[in-house]
């Protein structure tokens, strides 16, 4: 990722790859989408888009469009009854051979092994340049301008499970997490169909704290009967039952809110007596887990 003072400098690159990012999220499922109509849409030359696109991003826009369409192709193999040839032609390929070749490359599995094995895959999510742009500019230098923002607060009971989950080093929050460990471990954790919620950023109880490695991690809930394969370096461990308290931002439109929306929550979180309401804050039973979110931003913590 890049430092502040290079994002400062790149804004109007940041602003038209954003734009790409935009354009591409909206059409790319559509049967008449092609990158050339992207270039006509965003007012640049092709060489033009794909240099920004790969500076600032790391991977070409063809590398990209493949990546979005293989992840939303791979919830099919799941959740529809298709043959795989049937999917393979509704994202573009004309056999089945070059599906498979194509998805093997990508998430190191074939489609029929996914269908039948369900093992967690690296989906690819599609982060918000602007979003990141966004945040690391208002958390560095930015004081909050406004009012903090409604905050919505709701309990989810939660029975005992187990937690997958994969630690860091040094993080401290979910950027210095994707920079330390990558940011692959999202789409992996959201392909498995059986969790409670999305996967987040975790800060660890004590209990699951180990030498050499930060609080901070990432993880997913699943039931205890869950029985898959784990990805390599991840750890499983038994949860039990408690409470869920949810603080939900309200939703924005914009990426430039991100950092607003995650103050709103932080600053709830800070001010909130969970004793007021019947609650106490049982940090024992499980993590406290970051959302973070496209549309809102999420925070629970297990209370009791």
């Amino acid at each position: 990722m890049l430092g502040v003072e290079i994002l400062k400098v790149q804004k109007e690159k940041i602003e038209i790859v954003q734009k790409m990012q935009d354009y591409i999220r909206e059409n790319v499922l559509m049967p008449d989408f092609d990158l050339d109509k992207l270039y006509r849409n965003i007012g640049y030359s092709q060489r033009h888009c794909e240099r920004l696109f790969k500076e600032i991003l790391d991977m070409t826009l063809q590398e990209y469009v493949k990546l979005i369409i293989m992840s939303n192709s791979s919830s099919e193999l799941i959740e529809s009854n298709k043959n795989i040839l049937d999917i393979a032609i509704d994202y573009n390929f004309e056999t089945h051979e070059g599906y498979t070749r194509a998805f093997y490359k990508i998430f190191g599995i074939t489609p029929n092994e996914y269908r039948k094995k369900q093992k967690p895959i690296p989906l690819f999510v599609q982060y918000s340049i602007k979003s990141y742009y966004s945040y690391i500019i208002n958390k560095e230098e930015l004081p909050m301008e406004k009012d903090v923002n409604l905050c919505m607060i709701s309990s989810v009971e939660r029975p005992k499970r187990k937690l997958i989950f994969l630690r860091s080093k040094k993080a401290t929050d979910y950027f210095s997490y994707c920079e330390e460990v990558d940011c692959e471990w999202e789409g992996l954790l959201n392909s498995i169909s059986t969790k409670f919620d999305k996967a987040a950023i975790l800060e660890l109880p004590e209990k699951l704290l180990k030498e050499g490695f930060s609080p901070i991690a990432a993880g997913v809930e699943v039931p205890m009967d869950f029985a898959s394969e784990i990805p390599t370096g991840y750890e499983i461990v038994e949860l039990e039952p408690c409470k869920m308290l949810y603080f939900e931002s309200e939703s924005f439109d914009n990426e430039e809110d991100f950092f607003q929306a995650c103050q709103s929550v932080i600053k709830a979180v800070a001010e909130y007596d969970p004793q007021k309401y019947g609650y106490e804050y049982a940090d024992d039973l499980a993590p406290r887990f970051n959302f973070g979110g496209v549309s809102n931003f999420r925070y629970a913590i297990p209370v009791k």
